[in-house]
């Protein structure tokens, strides 16, 4: 048997070392997103606190808005919200909330206890329009500019060094 085979399972490893190392020097909060430049997708859905308004993405065209997917079944939604809250006090940016399969009167039940920071909130009881941005799961953040498109995804709970860094991209 020829010496150089007895060095194969050494190079398997050494590529499966750096395979492992490359995966866990990655952000998870930085997820790909196919719809990055792309525009946001089309819907008609209702408003959760008012029900017979139906929403669509010309209600948020002509700024740049904070798209913020949140359920009250979510933990990390929780932790969020005063992030969010004082982000809204803030007025840098108008933020749209988007109830991701919840139910409708805990999530008004939510908003009255802990403070709305959102223009308007989107029903999405079924999850399509979750479906069609790809969330897989609450909360994520779609920084989405004055013609509608994606600018950036953030996947997680927003802290203040992350609304420091969205502060950059809504300027510049």
């Amino acid at each position: 048997m020829a010496r150089w085979l007895l060095f194969i399972p050494l190079l398997l490893f050494i590529g499966l070392g750096v395979f492992l190392y490359r995966g866990l020097s990655l952000n998870p909060t930085e997820l790909p997103s196919a719809l990055i430049n792309k525009p946001f997708p089309e819907f008609k859905i209702s408003d959760l606190k008012q029900p017979e308004i139906i929403r669509t993405k010309a209600d948020f065209l002509g700024k740049p808005v904070l798209v913020n997917v949140w359920a009250t079944w979510c933990p990390s939604c929780r932790e969020e919200h005063q992030q969010l809250l004082k982000m809204a006090q803030e007025h840098k940016i108008a933020m749209i909330g988007l109830n991701y399969k919840d139910d409708g009167n805990l999530a008004l039940q939510w908003l009255q206890t802990l403070g709305d920071p959102y223009q308007f909130v989107i029903y999405d009881k079924a999850g399509m329009l979750g479906l069609d941005l790809g969330v897989y799961g609450a909360p994520e953040t779609y920084l989405v500019d004055a013609k509608g498109i994606v600018k950036h995804r953030h996947v997680g709970v927003i802290t203040e060094q992350d609304w420091q860094k969205l502060q950059g991209m809504i300027r510049g």
